[in-house]
């Protein structure tokens, strides 16, 4: 995908955007504020208060130890950079919850709510991750999912976006060559860079489930705040902000 490549386009993209630092997509939306119950509103504590959560794809710790914090049993954090599990352990230290936090690259315990946030664009087998909630999930337990920008978000480049829909119009090559300018971990492809990018559309999650073990308890397109009077059916790859949802272990007969 992409129309705008070679030399010019690297050129384009220097003259936009040399730094790399576009300003959208910082995190500050949460400052000052709860993220989990930003995107699940306040009735997400009650439902995770005294059940055993897997946030899977923790990142640092933060919302693993808020959740655990506001009356979780028990909180494991599954995270696969171990810069980040450190970072985590230490922030569940300090806030005198190692007791009931646990950070781990994989766990064998089963828990009652699989939460994963902002993850399922990054993961390089979203498949292969399906498969392994269910199998951390107990039979009558749910899996809790927000993720986004999709794909076709107007930001759904992540970083590559250095103006909305730029990661559509600039080919793979052009954007990478761009990003070696600014980080030097040798990434070839959106799958390689730090984090992951897997080019996630709505359709192919829905596909994914429909595929998985698991069913739809409830799904949930949010629109873009300010586009909203645009959403529909036809346009909600384009215009949908993230995507929530919640999964149950499918019925087997």
């Amino acid at each position: 995908m992409g129309i705008i490549g070679g030399t010019l386009g690297y050129r384009l993209l220097k003259a936009i955007c040399a730094d790399g630092e576009t300003g959208y997509m910082d995190g500050s939306a949460y400052n000052g504020r709860s993220k989990v119950e930003a995107l699940f509103g306040p009735q997400i504590w009650s439902e995770l208060e005294g059940k055993v959560v897997i946030d899977f794809g923790c990142g640092a710790g933060a919302d693993a130890v808020e959740i655990a914090a506001r009356g979780a049993a028990r909180v494991i954090g599954l995270e696969l950079r171990e810069n980040l599990l450190r970072q985590a352990r230490l922030r569940a230290e300090a806030a005198g919850l190692s007791d009931r936090c646990a950070f781990a690259r994989e766990t064998d315990e089963r828990a009652d709510v699989v939460l994963s946030m902002d993850s399922f664009e990054h993961f390089d087998d979203p498949a292969a991750i399906l498969k392994a909630m269910r199998r951390l999930l107990k039979d009558d337990g749910v899996a809790i999912i927000e993720f986004g920008p999709t794909w076709y978000h107007p930001l759904g480049g992540h970083m590559f976006s250095v103006f909305p829909w730029a990661h559509l119009i600039f080919t793979e090559r052009c954007l990478i060559r761009w990003r070696s300018d600014l980080k030097s971990d040798g990434a070839t492809r959106f799958s390689e860079i730090e984090g992951g990018l897997n080019q996630m559309t709505i359709r192919r999650f829905k596909k994914l489930v429909r595929e998985s073990e698991f069913e739809f308890k409830s799904f949930e397109p949010v629109p873009i705040r300010r586009l909203r009077w645009l959403a529909n059916p036809l346009t909600r790859e384009l215009f949908t902000a993230i995507v929530r949802c919640r999964l149950a272990p499918r019925a087997m007969y």
